[in-house]
Parts: structure tokens; sequence; C-alpha cells
């Protein structure tokens, strides 16, 4: 394969995963990203997903190879060692340092949102050491009410944001994203934005397909709206197929 990838940053649920298929997987996908492996290329998932749910889930899903790294919560980097993985850098620190000093300055911006859905919604708050992490929606339609609610709420708090998959939300610093881990693992691996390639589908993807981090972005035909647009404008490869095997027609286009 040519060196034009170096550097691969793709979503797992709903990108690389499709929870209706079996395998969950698309085969050629995985077969070209063990390619790529072989060829020197590093492959990245960056997922919402926790170190534990991953782990779960690659393991659930008989996963044919193994990521070098993995980017958990939409904002950790982590790297393997022979016990599991371990934070890569100083950076995990800093973004825990960082979301700290912000949910205590914004406590009552917390405060005005818990009492909003529980008072106007059907949607419940998810608590992570007994503190409000985030959200979770009956529907994207009710996502929609609160993310409009949590906009206006944080006003004056540019800081405070949110990430946003389907039915589900996480609050955090505005500074810490999948696009900005995936900065971070570019740095650290000394891999220039013009070789990495990142796919996703949803919301809390686009932070890293719009071109910023990676110079190589997609989706999938699954991918919403949004997500498509942000691909569009950076130059990137919308695929006319869905999930796994989008990803495939994706590298392949840049590959070729």
């Amino acid at each position: 394969m040519p060196p034009k990838i170096r550097l691969l940053s793709t979503d797992f649920d709903g990108t690389l995963v499709s929870h209706a298929s079996d395998p969950v997987f698309d085969r050629d996908c995985m077969e070209l990203i063990r390619e790529l492996q072989r060829n020197g290329a590093l492959w990245a998932i960056n997922t919402g997903r926790s170190v534990s749910l991953l782990e779960e889930g690659l393991e659930d899903f008989a996963f044919p190879l193994q990521p070098d790294f993995i980017l958990t919560s939409e904002r950790d980097v982590f790297r393997p060692t022979q016990d599991g993985w371990e934070p890569f850098g100083d950076w995990n620190a800093r973004c825990a340092h960082a979301h700290a000093e912000l949910y205590q300055s914004a406590s009552s911006i917390l405060a005005e949102v818990i009492d909003f859905v529980s008072r106007q919604t059907k949607a419940s708050v998810i608590y992570e050491a007994d503190e409000p992490a985030g959200l979770i929606a009956s529907s994207e339609e009710e996502m929609d009410r609160l993310t409009k609610f949590i906009d206006q709420a944080k006003a004056g708090e540019p800081q405070f944001h949110y990430q946003r998959n389907t039915i589900y939300l996480r609050f955090c610093h505005a500074d810490y994203h999948k696009g900005a881990a995936l900065e971070e693992l570019s740095r650290l691996t000394e891999i220039p934005r013009a070789a990495i390639f990142a796919a996703g589908d949803h919301h809390n993807d686009i932070s890293m397909l719009d071109g910023r981090y990676a110079a190589l972005p997609a989706c999938p035909a699954n991918a919403i709206a949004e997500v498509k647009e942000a691909v569009r404008r950076a130059g990137g490869w919308v695929a006319e197929k869905e999930h796994g095997a989008g990803v495939h027609e994706a590298l392949r286009h840049f590959l070729e």
C-alpha cells in the first residue's frame, strides 16, 4: 500500500460496527486495515465508549484485529501495554484537571440543566462518581430539545459544552473532543494531518471530520446529514455504502 495514510482514526458504533449485521464488522474493511497496519500505518479507534466498554465490544463482537491506540470517552488517549491500556503522555491528566475546574465553575449551569430534565422531559441524568456526566433522552427529538436548552443555559460559560450521539449526551470542556484527542495523538506519533484518515457517522464525530485534524475525512452512507455536510466541506469522501463497507470504500478512494 502507498504510504498516503499513516494514521487511521475511526469511530466504533455506527461507523465500523453495524449492530444489525452479523458479523457486525465488514470483513473487507478489517482486512484492508490489517494490510495498512502491516505496512506501517497506525489505527486508532476514536469512540465515546469508555476503555472497559470498548474492550467489551471488541471481545463480544470478536474483532479480528486490535487497534494500535484507543481514544475513549471522546477525549482520552491510550496506548497498549502488556497489562492493558495506559495513558499516552500527560493529555488525560490535563483533560481531567480542565474538566474538574469547569464543572466547578459551571455548577449553576449543570443544576439548571438537571432541573429542566427532571421537570420537563422524560430524559435521565447519567452520573459518574456521584457527579452528573451526561444525559439519556427518550428520543432524538427530545435530545434536540435538550441541546437547545443547554445551548441557551451555557451562553455565559463558553467552555461548557457537550458531545452528542443519538439519544446520548456527555457534558464536556469545549477544548476536549474527538478532534482534539486525534490532534494530540498526531503530535505524539509525529504523523502530520496530511497523512491522517478519519471516519465517523454522528454529531460527536464532526470535530475530527471537519478538516482541522485529518486531511482525509470520510463517512459511511448511514451518517447523519450534518456529518455528511462537514465531510463534503472538508473535501472528504461521503460513501455510498453503509458502516464498515463505507469505511472500506473511503479508504480505497484515498489510497487509489
